[in-house]
C-alpha cells in the first residue's frame, strides 16, 4: 500500500470501517472516491490525530500494520472483537505478519513445526484457543491489541478488553428501545454504502439473522437446507422471508459435496477447526457468491447477550468456565492422545480472563470469555476465512462495538426471562418481526455429520486418514478404533471427537 502522510505509512489493511463516511468529514477526507481510498486515508490521519487511541474512533472489523516513520515503528492492529484475522512470528530480526495464516506458513524465513500444546488443548475446546497456534512460534494477535514492532522486539498491549457492568437503571422496554436505535444507526452505516448498492443476507431459522435481514437493506435471504429434516432450518427461514415480503433462495446440501469441501476448508482455514458447520457456511458462501459480492450475517449476539444453554446453567462451586464449546474431557483427551503433557492444563486459555472477572456475577464472566476466545477462536475464524476464500466480503453488523457495548450495560435478568435465552434483544427483534419469529426457540446450525459419517458410501477415506501413518504419531490406535466402531454401532455423540482428530489430521498432512 502506497496510503502515506507526514511520515504515516499504511502497509496492510483487510476488513470494512462501517463508519467511514462520519470519519471523512472529521478527518476532512473527500467521500467522492473508491471506498479503498477513503479508508486507507482514514487509518493514517486517524493515528495521526489520536495515535494509538484511534481504535476508539473506528467502528467495524479491521486488521491493519501501520508505520512510523517517526519513531521507527510498526503498529499492528486487531480490531476489539477479533471479526479480521491477525498472525505474527519473529523470525530473527524479522517480523511476519498476516491476517492469512498460509501466508505466513509459506514464509521460507520460518521452520515451520508442530505446537503440540496447541494440538492437546484444540482436543479438548474443537478450535485453535488463545493467542497461540499450530505452529510453533506463530501466534495470534488477539482481539482488541496491537503490536509494536521496533525492529527488534514485537511487544503486545491491549488497548481493549469486554468488561460487562449492569446497570438497573432502565426496563426490558425501555432496554429494548437502545436496542433498536442502535441497530438503526448500524444498519443506517450500512446503507450509505453506495459503492455497493445491492447485498443480500445469510438467513437460519433463528431470530439474530431474522433480525438483521428485517432491518437490513438486504434484497434477498440464502440459507442451506438438508434432506434430513431434523437439522433442516429452512422451512422456518423460509416462512422468515415470507413474512417479510421478501426474496429467498435454498442451497441443498448433499453428503458427497459437504465430504468433498473438507479439505478445502481446512486449507483455506490455516488451521483445524473441529466445528463442522464451517463446511456448511462455505457451500453456504459458495452459492451466494453466484449472486452478491457483499453479505450480511448475525454473528455476536449470542455471545452479547447470552445466546447459549451453557450461559444458563449454574457452574459448580470452585468451577472454571472453560467456553461454551468443549468436545473432550480432560480424561479423554489423555485416553487418545500420545505423549500427553501433564503440565499442558485445559484451563490455562481461559484462567486470566477468569481471575480478572472475579466479583462479577456468573452470566458476565462466562460471557467474556466467550466474547474474548470462543467468538473469536471459532465463530470468526470459521466466517472470515470461507467467505473471504469464496471471494465474498462478510458484513456482521451485530458485532459492532456500539452493540456490545449496549449489551454489557443490560442486567442478566432481561438477557434470560424462564426458557427464553437474550430476551431482550428478542424483544427488540419484534419491532421488526412477528413474535412468533422473535421469540422462536433457538435452533442451532447444526450438520447431519452425525449421520452422514456412518455411511460407508462416504467415510472410508476419512477412516483412511483416521488410521494412517500420520495418525499413529499423535493418537493412540486402539482408542480411536474403539471410538469408530462404537460410533458405527450406533454412539452418535462421539462424531465430533472423530471429526475434530480427522480435521487435525487432514492439516497435518497438508502443512507439516
Amino acid at each position: 500500500m502506497n496510503n502515506q502522510a507526514n511520515n504515516i505509512e499504511l502497509r496492510y489493511f483487510s476488513g470494512y470501517i462501517r463508519n467511514r463516511k462520519n470519519l471523512c468529514t472529521e478527518l476532512n477526507i473527500s467521500y467522492q472516491q473508491s471506498r479503498k481510498a477513503c479508508e486507507e486515508q482514514v487509518l493514517v490521519r486517524a493515528f495521526l490525530r489520536w495515535g494509538l487511541e484511534m481504535t476508539n474512533h473506528i467502528y467495524g472489523m479491521f486488521a491493519f500494520a501501520i508505520w512510523d516513520n517517526n519513531t521507527q515503528k510498526l503498529y499492528v492492529f486487531r480490531d476489539q472483537v477479533g471479526q479480521k484475522q491477525m498472525f505474527y512470528a519473529v523470525v530473527g530480526s524479522d517480523l511476519i505478519y498476516s491476517g492469512d495464516i498460509n501466508e505466513i506458513a509459506a514464509d521460507p524465513r520460518l521452520d515451520k513445526q508442530l505446537n503440540k500444546r496447541m494440538l492437546q488443548q484444540y482436543l479438548f475446546y474443537g478450535y485453535p484457543i488463545g493467542k497461540e497456534t499450530f505452529y510453533d512460534g506463530v501466534f495470534k494477535l488477539l482481539p482488541g491489541h496491537y503490536l509494536e514492532w521496533d525492529g527488534k522486539t514485537a511487544a503486545v498491549y491491549r488497548y481493549w478488553k469486554p468488561e460487562f457492568k449492569p446497570e438497573n437503571t432502565k426496563s426490558a422496554d425501555e432496554w429494548a428501545a437502545e436496542i433498536v436505535s442502535t441497530v438503526d444507526e448500524i444498519l443506517d452505516e450500512e446503507r450509505c454504502d453506495s459503492e455497493v448498492p445491492y447485498k443480500e443476507s445469510f438467513l437460519s431459522g433463528g431470530v439474530d439473522s431474522s433480525y438483521l435481514f428485517a432491518a437490513s437493506d438486504a434484497k434477498c435471504a440464502n440459507t442451506v437446507g438438508y434432506a434430513e429434516s431434523g437439522f433442516d432450518e429452512s422451512a422456518l427461514a423460509r416462512h422468515t422471508a415470507e413474512v417479510l415480503n421478501k426474496n429467498f433462495r435454498m442451497k441443498l446440501i448433499t453428503p458427497g459435496e459437504f465430504f468433498e469441501r473438507i479439505p478445502t476448508v481446512i486449507e483455506k482455514l490455516g488451521q483445524p477447526l473441529g466445528d463442522a458447520s464451517a463446511v456448511a457456511f462455505s457451500l453456504g458462501c459458495k452459492a451466494v457468491r453466484e449472486y452478491a459480492d457483499v453479505v450480511y450475517s448475525g454473528e455476536g449476539i449470542d455471545e452479547f447477550f447470552g445466546g447459549y444453554n451453557a450461559h444458563k446453567r449454574p457452574l459448580g462451586e470452585g468451577w472454571t468456565y472453560l467456553t461454551c464449546s468443549h468436545i473432550m474431557s480432560e480424561e479423554v483427551v489423555r485416553s487418545v492422545l500420545n505423549g500427553y503433557d501433564e503440565n499442558v492444563k485445559i484451563e490455562d486459555p481461559v484462567k486470566e480472563i477468569w481471575d480478572e472477572t472475579a466479583g462479577q456475577d456468573e452470566l458476565s464472566r462466562k460471557l467474556t470469555i466467550d466474547v474474548s476466545l470462543w467468538l473469536e477462536g471459532d465463530i470468526y475464524l470459521n466466517t472470515d476465512r470461507t467467505s473471504t476464500a469464496c471471494g465474498i466480503e462478510l458484513h456482521t453488523p451485530f458485532s459492532d462495538l456500539r452493540l456490545f457495548e449496549l449489551a454489557a450495560k443490560i442486567p442478566g435478568e432481561y438477557k434470560f426471562v424462564g426458557e427464553q435465552n437474550k430476551f431482550v434483544f428478542r424483544k427488540a427483534a419484534a419491532s421488526k418481526l412477528p413474535d412468533e419469529v422473535a421469540f422462536r426457540k433457538k435452533v442451532g446450525f447444526a450438520v447431519p455429520i452425525r449421520k452422514w459419517l456412518a455411511d460407508e458410501s462416504y467415510n472410508k477415506p476419512i477412516a483412511d486418514v483416521l488410521f494412517g501413518d500420520a495418525s499413529q504419531k499423535f493418537f493412540n490406535q486402539i482408542t480411536l478404533k474403539e471410538w469408530w466402531e462404537s460410533y458405527l454401532g450406533g454412539e452418535e455423540f462421539l462424531w465430533s471427537r472423530i471429526y475434530a482428530i480427522y480435521a487435525f489430521l487432514l492439516w497435518y498432512q497438508t502443512n507439516l
